[in-house]
């Protein structure tokens, strides 16, 4: 028979190493952390290369976009089904015919799940940045032609249009994935807070400020609209400060409408999306 002693020691010694190793079968079972990315072109990081050729081609989306930083970065399990033009809507229908609903890919065992949206929503953002390059074009980027002409009505329609419409989606999406962390992040910001740079983002001077306050409106959305829901908010506003479209190659995190990089304009590049990562894992805690 086996003497006490050897059997007391024996069992330290597999508390010991239970303690410093952990449990092999807990561990395999738990795996990578299952992580789905949702949400439109700043999350597909449209326009920035390499493209991801597992992606449908409208999506427009890259492999070097935050979620794909984040992933690599953890070691998660990633599903993305970002999309360049999504809007909230394209979270229950197809966005494009054999585009599934964004919905569908999340899972009652999703863990994580992070998005930006809301910005296409009634076509607010496009239309504001064409309206105004339009009205700077036409007065050589004097006065403030497109606050004139449209006055609260972008900003409007976000508060009561888009807003409550991030609500909705937003408890959908925590439905849908009952037992994950879900993160919305703000948009990075696209102009300065004055000035401007009319050679590269035709927009009239006195419409920098016009347009820096619609986008400080929908942030401002996004962000309530996540604390009446329990999403976790990534504020993008301060560590975006000085990384606007009008700032050089290498400092800018928002491709200009000319002589920028990107083939798609006024959008995140490689290092605008690295930025949004990191804030995101910051705020997220995620090692």
């Amino acid at each position: 028979m086996e003497k006490p002693v050897h059997r007391i020691a024996a069992c330290v010694l597999a508390a010991l190493a239970f303690l410093l190793l952990g449990a092999p079968s807990t561990a395999g079972a738990h795996g990578p952390l299952r992580y789905v990315a949702l949400g439109d072109s700043y999350s597909a990081a449209s326009g920035v290369l390499p493209p991801d050729l597992t992606a449908p081609p409208q999506c427009l989306r890259s492999t070097a976009n935050y979620p794909h930083v984040i992933a690599a970065a953890i070691g998660a399990q990633l599903t993305d089904v970002t999309c360049g033009g999504a809007d909230t809507g394209d979270y229950v229908a197809e966005q494009y015919p054999g585009v599934a609903p964004q919905l569908d890919a999340l899972a009652r065992d999703t863990q994580l799940v992070t998005m930006t949206i809301g910005g296409n929503d009634s076509s607010v953002f496009l239309d504001s940045i064409l309206q105004c390059g339009a009205a700077g074009l036409s007065t050589l980027g004097q006065g403030s032609p497109c606050k004139d002409r449209y006055g609260t009505s972008f900003e409007d329609t976000i508060r009561n249009v888009t807003y409550p419409a991030l609500v909705n989606t937003l408890r959908a999406v925590r439905t849908e994935a009952p037992r994950a962390r879900v993160a919305i992040l703000g948009y990075p910001w696209i102009l300065p807070e004055t000035g401007g740079c009319f050679d590269r983002m035709p927009i009239a001077e006195g419409d920098v400020p016009y347009l820096r306050s619609l986008q400080a409106t929908l942030n401002d959305a996004v962000e309530r609209a996540a604390a009446r829901t329990g999403v976790t908010y990534v504020d993008m506003n301060r560590v975006s400060e000085g990384h606007d479209a009008c700032q050089p190659l290498g400092a800018r995190w928002i491709e200009p409408v000319l002589q920028g990089t990107n083939a798609v304009i006024v959008h995140p590049n490689a290092l605008g999306e690295q930025g949004m990562a990191t804030q995101a894992m910051r705020v997220l805690r995620l090692r």
